[in-house]
């Protein structure tokens, strides 16, 4: 039995982020231990929370749980807190006293206006980690623009390496419907968070974090940015393939694809020796990578014609027990079904206080001490009162009279 606390045990952050990239960010803060305050507008909430589909309630009738705002704010407590009233001003600016990490995600100058930047708080919180997450950074020609994710794959050129060539059907730029870069740019941003926070633990010094989603995108184009920098050549869309290695790619099955990727010559004589064409070694098409890479039609031709006679699964355990990199191209359902991710527990099941046992996927970080913790979303709201009495000594008497003012 785990009998450490948390690594963020003790560490408050008052967060101030709405929709994916940001709530992502502040739900693995909650996972890691931290205690999550959730800013809400009154009456609205994050926008995530008007987004389908939605659970039911127990008498079956559709309830404001929406499952994109559930897979996103797991662990945290929600207050609203309307900040644009002054009172609403003051009591944030009471609880940032209390925090160690303020996240946000508003456009460049929005809290500003409010008194709530980071130049404004620094003066009555210097300990204070705060990190501002934008589309575009806090500086430079279009930093005032709003975007989302698709946006940043586009600008990036992230959208330019996706799809299939040009010139054959369907060719084209293509996006990812998964938003990585949302998802990476609330990955940095912990990153960053918990670099900020060793730091202030060695010299007890809060500073500003300027996280941007399209800096993040252009640096997650890695290997492919950095040999265009080096070489000054773009990469061309492949579709499933390969710019290096061959074959590579979604191979037809008896039903559905099984993905194969050759990365050296030594992985291509284990595939022919697992599918039983050892003729193949001796073609002179297929003897090296680079003779391979020039005979891509006939090669895929060649392999496609063996494996759609197999079933993906059995496939795939037959040519992963030869060793090679290969695996089925599962459906969703069929990923989770899938018994290397049964056997790493991806799925949970996290109780909910109305909608009962939920399932949810896992933090996917493994500690050998301090496992994260997996807590349910809050209730929009639900979380006002205790918090504003617990934080700031607030009485009864002084929340029903914020409610009143619509403050809270």
């Amino acid at each position: 039995m785990n009998t450490h606390p948390s690594i963020l045990s003790g560490i408050k952050v008052l967060d101030l982020t709405r929709v994916l990239a940001g709530p992502w960010c502040t739900q693995s803060l909650a996972d890691l231990g931290a205690t999550v305050y959730k800013i809400e507008r009154p009456e609205i909430g994050d926008e995530m929370r008007h987004s389908p589909p939605f659970l039911h309630d127990p008498d079956g009738s559709r309830s404001k749980d929406s499952v994109p705002y559930l897979c996103v704010n797991r662990g945290k407590h929600s207050l609203t807190i309307d900040f644009t009233r002054p009172e609403g001003r003051r009591i944030l600016r009471e609880l940032v006293l209390q925090c160690d990490v303020l996240v946000e995600n508003f456009k460049v100058g929005d809290l500003k206006r409010h008194g709530l930047d980071y130049d404004s708080l620094k003066e009555i919180h210097p300990e204070l980690v705060y990190c501002s997450i934008t589309g575009y950074g806090q500086d430079g020609p279009m930093a005032s623009l709003p975007g989302y994710d698709p946006v940043f794959q586009a600008i990036s050129g992230i959208m330019s390496t996706c799809g299939l060539p040009d010139g054959v059907p369907g060719g084209g730029p293509m996006r990812s419907m998964v938003s990585l870069v949302d998802v990476m740019t609330g990955m940095m941003s912990t990153s960053a968070i918990l670099a900020a926070l060793f730091h202030r633990e060695r010299t007890g010094e809060g500073q500003y974090i300027d996280m941007a989603l399209l800096d993040v995108a252009l640096a997650s184009t890695a290997h492919l940015g950095q040999n265009y920098l080096s070489t000054g050549k773009l990469p061309q869309r492949a579709g499933n393939g390969s710019l290096l290695f061959a074959p590579s790619g979604c191979f037809p099955c008896l039903e559905g694809e099984v993905f194969i990727q050759i990365g050296n010559d030594l992985q291509w004589r284990r595939l022919c020796q697992a599918l039983e064409r050892d003729d193949w070694l001796n073609d002179s098409r297929f003897e090296t990578n680079g003779q391979r890479m020039e005979h891509i039609p006939e090669l895929n031709a060649a392999v496609s014609a063996v494996t759609r006679q197999w079933d993906k699964h059995l496939l795939a355990d037959k040519l992963g027990a030869a060793g090679v990199p290969c695996g089925p191209v599962n459906t969703l359902d069929q990923a989770f079904a899938h018994p290397q991710a049964v056997h790493r527990g991806i799925r949970i099941e996290i109780d909910h206080e109305i909608h009962g046992s939920i399932p949810f996927i896992r933090n996917p970080m493994q500690f050998s001490k301090t496992p994260p913790s997996h807590r349910p979303p809050p209730r929009f709201g639900a979380d006002t009162e205790a918090v504003l009495r617990a934080e700031l000594g607030l009485s009864g008497e002084d929340v029903a009279r914020l409610r009143q003012a619509d403050v809270v």
